[in-house]
């Protein structure tokens, strides 16, 4: 499938690269490493976002191929959803997406469906970044130090610095390859995982203020109301990587972050730490995940609401 996909490629003369809805490094990573390959070979290649480029995610090469979505009635030649475990974590862009002649999902996420015309679904990758780099591969394009910056950049992120249990020995064998290409891998680490903004800090000290723990330490729980955002001054992006702090406390088995969002849903991430398959419970809530890191989104209740739902899944697996 991988390589009749890279036929595909090959031939469509547009192609849109959609990642899913609140784009993280492995989304925007992979796609822009994507659209730089595409476009040395003469493709008229636009990466379509639903939010801006993190902050954190700044430095990334590629980023004159991306841009927001404005609801253009273009029709592309060839749609790919990137890193995008359903339909519906392409937001406003699904309809742009339909209406591409041929439409193409590459994905690593086991709860993916399939919803495409080619299909392309690998849970055993760490990252999507993999299959993309393997993509390349079949299409003859040799990743530069640009592309794999990209590729590093989202694999990094999607490991945690290569230490989550998702890390394989085919993870590390394309790390290493994409170093020959010359990447600055103490500047790509310092960027995604030593530098963080105000806001994140101040709201790292709201996430430890509103954290409880349950079953005798074994589940975590961080709070977020809208009000605390708007206290600590940060962005949607500090989000990122907050439920952590649940995590890595001794003894816990499985964390949950929820977080009002402006509208009034309920966003919330999971993780755990060794024998809790937490997106189970999001593919009940129509999300979806990996074993150890799922997340989903509630249109009705309060965080107290969820937050009881969402214990009683816990202690289930628990």
């Amino acid at each position: 499938m991988l390589k009749k996909i890279a036929e595909t490629m090959a031939k469509a003369g547009s192609i849109a690269i959609l990642p899913h809805i609140a784009a993280d490094g492995d989304a925007i990573g992979s796609s822009l490493a994507l659209a730089i390959g595409l476009s040395g070979t003469g493709k008229d290649v636009r990466v379509l976002l639903e939010e801006k480029v993190p902050q954190i995610y700044s430095f990334l090469p590629g980023l004159e191929l991306a841009g927001l979505f404005d609801a253009d009635d273009r029709r592309y030649d060839l749609a790919v959803a990137l890193d995008c475990g359903d339909l519906e974590r392409l937001g406003s862009r699904r309809t742009l997406f339909e209406k591409a002649s041929i439409t193409v999902n590459i994905d690593h996420h086991p709860t993916n469906p399939g919803f495409a015309a080619l299909d392309y679904t690998d849970p055993s990758c760490a990252a999507s970044a993999e299959i993309i780099y393997a993509l390349l591969g079949e299409m003859g394009i040799d990743p530069g130090n640009d592309e794999a910056t990209c590729l590093y950049t989202a694999i990094a992120s999607d490991t945690g610095g290569f230490r989550y249990s998702n890390t394989t020995p085919a993870t590390h064998i394309i790390a290493s390859e994409l170093l020959i290409k010359g990447i600055d891998v103490a500047d790509i680490s310092r960027r995604i995982f030593d530098t963080v903004s105000p806001g994140k800090v101040r709201l790292a000290g709201e996430a430890i203020n509103s954290l409880k723990l349950y079953e005798d330490g074994r589940i975590a729980v961080i709070y977020i109301p809208n009000e605390a955002m708007r206290r600590s001054g940060a962005a949607d992006e500090d989000t990122d990587g907050i439920i952590n702090i649940a995590r890595n406390i001794n003894g816990v088995e499985a964390a949950a972050m929820l977080r009002e969002m402006e509208n009034g849903d309920i966003r919330v991430n999971l993780r755990s730490n060794s024998h809790v398959d937490v997106s189970a419970i999001a593919s009940k809530y129509s999300g979806g995940g990996h074993t150890r890191a799922a997340g989903f989104t509630v249109r009705i209740g309060d965080l107290e609401q969820v937050g009881k739902m969402l214990l009683d899944d816990l202690r289930g697996l628990l």
